[in-house]
């Protein structure tokens, strides 16, 4: 049976699809697609065997995953995808209400983190469909990520005020933000440890092969939507999808203050496959 791997259905995972197709390494896995929310659970129902799935979706179900190395969706900064779209400046915001989008569960913690820790807010918090104008008509801001947030940031007029939660983050603690890790169901690996190698190798080498032709990478996505080519590189060259050691302090200084907030019940430990 072909391993089955999940991949995220926003454009930030195009580099790693479009290398796939160029290596024609679709043949050996069946690739299925959804947003974040969708791979966590699919991952939890073992309906998945390895997926991108949300940060915080690793730190609550660690002791059944081990973590791809080499690999993931980081910013060191602006993200540009993962914005907060507000009424009134940030600081304004005690008390007041934001929707969140229902397609991510990091940036939810992250947006209480940053607004709690760094701003000393209480909002009210509801989650809600994606859409801007609708969140706006309930909320006085709004958190997108990903393809909601690109199109969103894309139209927008001048009269929000906009924050990357990338940036917001470094700004505040001086450490990359990783938003999504490659995660690995414990069970599937212990039993195929060389077809996970095989995955892990081709994985990293189809990154490296877009990120070396990102031009390409971006003539091709721009095809498909509504962006143009430029707009993809600068976006594309904002986004780290390796898994270094200072991704992985940026990631443990996450877990620990969403632990601090309540928002985990325990810090978990970074296990990656050994390779």
């Amino acid at each position: 049976m072909r391993p089955r791997v999940g991949h995220i259905q926003f454009i930030n995972c195009f580099p790693l699809f479009y290398g796939l197709i160029e290596k024609k390494f679709l043949l050996e896995i069946d690739l299925i697609k959804g947003n974040p929310t969708d791979l966590n659970r699919m991952l939890h129902d073992n309906l998945l065997d390895l997926a991108p799935i949300s940060s915080i979706a690793y730190a609550r179900n660690f002791r059944d995953y081990i973590l791809m190395p080499d690999i993931s969706v980081s910013a060191d900064g602006e993200v540009k995808s993962i914005y907060l779209f507000s009424r009134v400046p940030i600081e304004d915001l005690n008390g007041k209400k934001i929707a969140l989008s229902n397609t991510s569960a990091t940036s939810h913690a992250l947006l209480r983190i940053i607004m709690h820790n760094f701003y000393h807010a209480s909002p009210e918090y509801f989650v809600s469909v994606p859409e801007l104008r609708a969140m706006l008509m309930e909320a006085d801001a709004a958190l997108l990520i990903g393809d909601d947030a690109l199109r969103a940031r894309y139209k927008t007029a001048d009269q929000l005020y906009i924050y990357d939660l990338g940036q917001e983050w470094k700004q505040f603690t001086g450490l990359p933000m990783v938003f999504a890790v490659w995660a690995i169901r414990r069970e599937f690996a212990q039993k195929n440890p060389e077809m996970v190698r095989v995955i892990k190798n081709t994985f990293c080498d189809s990154m490296k092969f877009s990120l070396e032709n990102i031009e390409d990478v971006a003539a091709k996505a721009s095809q498909w939507e509504d962006f143009d080519a430029a707009y993809l590189v600068d976006y594309f060259n904002s986004l780290r999808f390796d898994f270094d050691r200072k991704q992985q302090e940026g990631l443990t200084e996450y877990y620990r203050q969403a632990y601090n907030m309540g928002l985990l019940d325990e810090v978990p430990p970074l296990e990656l496959l050994p390779v």
